[in-house]
Order: structure tokens, then sequence, then C-alpha cells
């Protein structure tokens, strides 16, 4: 009656066969307290001369960051110990993404192997599966997609097995779509690629809204272990995928990438000589080009994927019709600079009294001259997370609302990030920081016929 009061539980003598049979049991199952281990060899990084082709200009060659992308991958295979770990993950655009050489060299995976005949067998790049493959083909299943995705990256602690997993999406179909999968591979500690193709608002004209992204790397900011990053040009696309390839598989940091590449056509220049451009790309930022000549009135102008090049045109108008010199800043994540930034804060307001750390962005911008203008082709809290971290006037543009299905001339234009509002912005901020007479930027305004009156792109 006593223990049916106190609601005492029945356990059974230590040396009872009920225990023994259950300490037994637990321990066959791995022991008492849940253990994550791992006995995975490393995949020791790619020699940098892998990647080396990709830090010389294109020339007058056009290229998209998807298909400088591809090319990388397709070089990779040439290094025999990332070679057979390599696990492109493809839901259904392989031959939009340029992909289909794929196929030939290391085959669809097939448990059952290839039991017909496909209709471009004939072709050079013929669709082949086989038992031996790795390309997973999975159809039109985003869901189906990024499950294999997870499994291959959580590999290394389920199977022993490091594996490197690179899942290549249509942007809005990722994030958007699969968003609990990409929390839950953070909290299963996957490693592995990420990569929203055909990102950005502007970037894929005329498919309509279904693929205009410009909040995926919002909501990869999310999620603590994502390091995400929107390059624009094929060099920073190479030092990324370098560095996530010696993070996550030879460093064994339980990190993942999403890395944003784009579908539009563009030469790609060398790689600045400076020093520490490389340590700039990794670090969020680095400058791209210096349009001093007049020293005078000057404006520091952050570009992020496919507006950077909007960007840098812009500044060519200033200095050449305005003579307003500009610094060209490559943003190429805008979310690591922030968390760089609130590192930094915390820090401060932890050791009152001591002497103060510097978020990188002030150190890159802090004694530089003018005000900042920043834009991407994602909405304005993107660039906007950063604005806490300098000290200097800071100004955003962005894609924020729907948009519309055109031209990326017409997008750009509708969202007021093309390099002609850039430059009536660029006028305006400083005419607002009282640095130029007003009378510029009106000029600039209706030069460019920009209707002062339309309604932001966020009302429909």
């Amino acid at each position: 009656m006593i223990k049916l009061k106190n609601i005492e539980y029945f356990k059974p003598d230590e040396n009872s066969e009920e225990i023994k049979y259950l300490k037994k049991r637990r321990m066959e199952l791995g022991g008492f307290i849940p253990e994550r281990t791992s006995y995975s060899k490393p995949i020791k990084t790619p020699n940098k001369d892998i990647f080396d082709f990709m830090k010389v200009s294109t020339g007058e060659k056009q290229m998209s960051t998807t298909m400088a992308l591809v090319r990388l991958l397709t070089n990779l295979l040439r290094d025999k110990n990332v070679a057979p770990k390599l696990v492109p993950i493809i839901p259904d655009e392989a031959r939009t993404f340029g992909m289909e050489g794929f196929f030939q060299k290391i085959g669809i995976y097939a448990h059952e192997g290839q039991k017909y005949e496909p209709e471009d067998s004939a072709q050079l790049s013929s669709y082949k599966e086989e038992k031996s493959g790795q390309v997973l083909e999975e159809g039109i299943t985003e869901a189906g997609s990024i499950s294999s995705w997870i499994a291959a990256g959580t590999s290394y602690s389920n199977h022993d097995i490091e594996m490197v997993p690179i899942y290549l999406f249509y942007s809005m179909f990722g994030f958007q779509r699969i968003g609990d999968f990409a929390w839950a591979a953070g909290d299963s500690q996957a490693r592995g690629f990420l990569i929203g193709a055909t990102a950005g608002r502007t970037t894929l004209a005329g498919e309509g809204l279904q693929h205009q992204d410009g909040h995926s790397h919002l909501i990869a900011s999310t999620i603590p272990n994502c390091i995400s990053y929107d390059p624009t040009f094929h060099y920073e696309l190479a030092v990324i995928f370098r560095e996530g390839l010696r993070r996550m598989h030879e460093k064994n940091e339980n990190v993942f990438y999403y890395i944003t590449t784009m579908n539009e056509n563009y030469t790609h220049p060398d790689i600045p000589k400076d020093k520490d451009c490389e340590d700039g790309i990794l670090k969020g930022m680095y400058k791209i080009k210096d349009y001093s000549n007049y020293k005078k009135n000057k404006i520091q102008l952050l570009g992020s994927g496919a507006i950077l090049r909007e960007m840098m045109l812009a500044a060519e108008i200033l200095q050449k019709d305005y003579q307003i010199d500009s610094e060209v800043w490559s943003v190429t994540s805008f979310n690591e600079l922030r968390r760089d930034g609130l590192e930094t804060e915390r820090y401060n307001l932890l050791n009152p009294g001591e002497n103060k750390k510097v978020s990188y962005v002030e150190k890159c911008l802090g004694k530089k001259d003018g005000p900042i203008l920043a834009a991407s082709d994602y909405m304005r809290i993107n660039s906007d997370q950063i604005r806490p971290y300098t000290s200097k006037s800071f100004y955003s543009l962005g894609t924020d609302g729907y948009g519309r299905s055109d031209t990326r001339k017409s997008l750009r234009k509708f969202f007021e990030v093309d390099k002609e509002h850039i430059v009536a912005y660029s006028l305006s901020v400083l005419a607002n920081e009282q640095l130029i007479a007003s009378k510029y930027a009106k000029e600039a305004i209706k030069k460019y016929n920009i209707d002062k009156n339309k309604p932001m792109p966020t009302k429909l």
C-alpha cells in the first residue's frame, strides 16, 4: 500500500533474468547514452591545380556559373581521392544544367542495371543506367532528392563511409520546397553541397514566379551549420568549393554548403592578384575594382551574385558621366558577414572596458571614403543584414515583391536594381549625405525615365 501511495515503480533485482536481458540488448544497441561515432577516412582536399583553370579569364567566351560548376565537377573526376566519393543528385533537369556528360562518364545508379534501351542511345551523351553508377537521377521529386542527399551526407557516421553529395536544383525548388528537410539535414549534421542553380529573382526570365528566387539565402541563414554563398565569377566558385571540400571532408566539420549559381551567360575575368582576395571570398567580401580618378566624391558599391555586374557597369557610368569615384566590392556572402558581425558584437558586449574587436565589414569599409550602397538579386533584407556592423551610412537595394515574367533587363528595371537605377540612387545617396548637389540626382532620374510615382514592387 505504501509503494502504491508513493507511486514506486517495480524494479526487478539486478541479477534477475529481466535486467540481464535489458542490459544485454542495450549494449548491443550501442550503450545507454546515444553516441555519434565515425570511423570513416577523411578525403584529402584536391590539389589547387584541379581548380586553377577557373582562376583565369574566359576571354571572349561566355558561360554561366552553373556551367562553370559542371566543368568543375567534371575536373574533379580526375582526382582519384574525390572521384569515387562524388554523388551528383539531379531531380529532373540534368540536360538543362549541362550535366548529361555525367551519364556517360560515371553512369546513373540503378541497383538492377539498365533494363531497356533509352531513346537517346545513339547520341554521344546517352542516358545510361548501371549497378555501379554514381549519379542519382531521382525524377521530379525534390523530397526524394533531398532525402538521398541527407542519406549520403550522413553516411560518414551511419556507415563509416565519407561521401560528397552534390544536389543541383532550381533554387526556388530548394529551400522553399524542402526547407524542413534542410533543417533536418543540419540537425543530423549532414555534410555536402546544395546547389541552387538558376538562382536570383531576375536571372531566369520568362518562367513565371515559380522560378524567381529572392529569399533562399535568407532561409539558409536560419540554419546554424549551413554555410551559404552567392558567387558571381567562376574563380569565386572555385575558391568556395575547394574550401567546402576541405572543411567538410578533410577536417570533418559538421557543416554543409548552399551555393547559388546562375544561368546567365557572361565573360569571367582573371582572379584578382590581391593576396587577400581568396581570404575575402571566403569571409564574404573583397574589393574587386577601384574606380578612383577624381579624388573628390566617392561611394562604396557592394554587389552580390547576379547584380554585381550591374554595380560595376554603374560605377563606370558614375565615373565617366558624373566624375564620381567608387570602389566596387564583391559580396560573396551577406550571411557569413552577418555571422562575423554577430560574433564581434557579442565579444564586445561580454568584454566591457577592453579593446573592442572590429567586424570584418568595418575592417573593409571603415576607413574608406563615402557612404555605402549595397544590392543583390534578393530581398533588401539580405544586404541589410550587415547594416549594424559598419559605422558608415548604409543604403540598400533588392528584389522585394513578386516581380513579373519578363526579360532580365525589364525585371531588373522593375525591381530597380539595374545599372541605371543604381546610378540614380548613388547620386541621390551622395546628395542625401550632402556631398553633391541634389540637381545631379534629379537630372539622372529624368534622364533614365525613372517613374518616381510608381508603387514599390511589394504592392500588387
